[in-house]
């Protein structure tokens, strides 16, 4: 089991990757060839059922988008883009949310989920692993005493489940250990010991 497990479930997580990209391409396909004339749906259908042409063309595009996006000119488009779903009803409540918490999340200048702390849950005395993502809000800071921040509490086994928590700072200890480490120890529910650093090796 030590052996296999961790080979199949590198392997599960990859086959899911690849059918969500493969589905994402039959959903294309398939608007497309009911918006098509009946001539040329069999060659549409044809070219759908091309093993891996529908996942290549959906990293191709991805990788495309981001290139384009990386010029002055791409986020010009960019910008107009989003202008333009910003005047659909419902889908721009959607659409900028989703923006928004993605460009936070994954922003190289962003702060979110950039440090693993300690923070006593559920109770004073006992301590859990948490991850930093910001500062709360002006109105919520206006009725709080002291300074306090965010945190994501996940769960054990799945982190991708868990809890928003806004803890004074007083009360958290910041880990040297890296968010990637926190999360192997978080999913190992504690068997899974973060790597030794250098720094405190040398101490």
């Amino acid at each position: 089991m030590l052996v296999w497990a961790p080979l199949a479930i590198t392997v599960w997580v990859i086959t899911w990757g690849l059918s969500l990209l493969n589905s994402i391409f039959g959903s294309v396909m398939s608007a497309l060839m009911a918006l098509s004339p009946l001539g040329s749906k069999p060659a549409l259908q044809s070219f759908n059922d091309l093993p891996g042409v529908g996942i290549l063309i959906v990293i191709g595009i991805i990788l495309v988008t981001g290139v384009i996006a990386a010029n002055f000119a791409g986020q010009w488009w960019v910008r107009l883009w989003d202008q333009f779903i910003a005047r659909i009803p419902i889908v721009k409540s959607i659409y900028s949310s989703v923006k928004q918490v993605s460009g936070t999340l994954f922003s190289s200048k962003g702060n979110a989920f950039r440090k693993a702390v300690l923070i006593p849950y559920p109770r004073n005395g006992s301590w859990t692993i948490a991850f930093v993502t910001g500062n709360p809000a002006e109105e919520i800071t206006d009725k709080l005493n002291g300074e306090h921040v965010n945190v994501f509490l996940p769960t054990t086994p799945n982190p991708t489940s868990g809890f928003f928590m806004i803890v004074p700072k007083a009360d958290i200890i910041e880990l040297d250990m890296g968010v990637e480490e926190a999360l192997k120890h978080i999913v190992s529910m504690g068997s899974v010991p973060p790597s030794h650093h250098p720094e405190s090796t040398a101490k």
